[in-house]
């Protein structure tokens, strides 16, 4: 096998999978069709770094993305159990196509390159159609390293309209609350966040209430289902401490779901209490210090 050198820093986007048992064939080496779904799932996150979620992007935008070619050049093969990199980035974008290169590292060593061509078409027909220049103007953003989203705080009279639609989906019908338990008074008075991508989409939210002198309160924490896993519920929830701290505020207190709970501890909150059940589902206080702010100090 010849050894190419992985170069990474041509890629901004790097999906990261192991090779399963089903994905080897007799040879036991990697099927080769499987590599077009390592870059397929690739895509996956590449939507997620632009944080568009593809369906709702694709409804706003009037058209869909259908494959028109995937070239395959084989340099080395992966076998069961290896670590694979897959690289992706977009390097052109022309009037109804968009143009991407790919790549899977096995450590340092090139395994495969591929070359995968998106026409952009109306759904209804398959014709092409003109690329939106919003959705050029996201992807150029991207590759050039600019963030994705436009994190903002403020009342609900600001931004309830955006958040409403994102706290239904996430609450009422995917989790089953009832609608009359999802949206309270509290709203009215609470410090808002909420994340929106360049289509000005709301794909993250949360909120801020004075729970005691000195204790803030976090909830209403919710991400767009396509995007979970991006950082965006961490941006939140930062945003949101940052608003406690400058406020003066030293402890942050929540209701976690449980399974949210590995999320909250890894930015720094620990368990208070026993698992107890809300709105029908299992939750668990959990509370964080807070350093004062050099602006409340000063």
């Amino acid at each position: 096998m010849t050894h190419i050198p992985a170069t990474t820093t041509d890629f901004r986007l790097w999906h990261r999978l192991r090779v399963r048992w089903a994905e080897v064939d007799m040879q036991k080496i990697v099927f080769n069709g499987h590599y077009l779904m390592y870059f397929d799932n690739a895509m996956g996150d590449y939507w997620r770094a632009l944080a568009l979620p593809y369906e709702a992007a694709m409804q706003q935008l009037g058209g869909d993305l259908y494959v028109k070619k995937a070239s395959v050049e084989y340099f080395g093969s992966a076998c069961y159990d290896d670590l694979l990199n897959v690289g992706l980035r977009c390097r052109r974008i022309g009037n109804s196509s968009i143009t991407m290169d790919g790549v899977i590292d096995r450590g340092d060593t090139r395994l495969i390159t591929c070359e995968l061509v998106y026409v952009y078409a109306n759904p209804a027909t398959q014709t092409p159609q003109p690329v939106p220049t919003v959705l050029r103007a996201i992807f150029d953003a991207y590759e050039a390293g600019e963030s994705m989203v436009d994190l903002r705080t403020g009342s609900w009279a600001e931004w309830g309209a955006l958040i409403s639609p994102l706290r239904a989906a996430v609450f009422v019908e995917e989790q089953g609350i009832d609608a009359s338990l999802e949206w309270d008074a509290s709203d009215a008075t609470a410090v808002h966040a909420v994340a929106c991508n360049r289509l000005g989409q709301a794909v993250a939210t949360g909120r801020l209430l004075h729970h005691a002198p000195g204790v803030a309160r976090i909830g209403r924490m919710a991400v767009a289902r396509p995007l979970r896993g991006s950082q965006l519920g961490r941006s939140v929830l930062q945003a949101l401490e940052g608003t406690a701290q400058v406020r003066g505020d030293t402890e942050v207190v929540l209701h976690a779901q449980c399974s949210a709970e590995d999320f909250y501890t890894r930015n720094g909150y620990v368990v208070q209490g026993a698992v107890f059940e809300e709105a029908g589902i299992r939750h668990i206080a959990m509370q964080k210090r807070l350093l004062a702010s050099e602006t409340h100090r000063s």
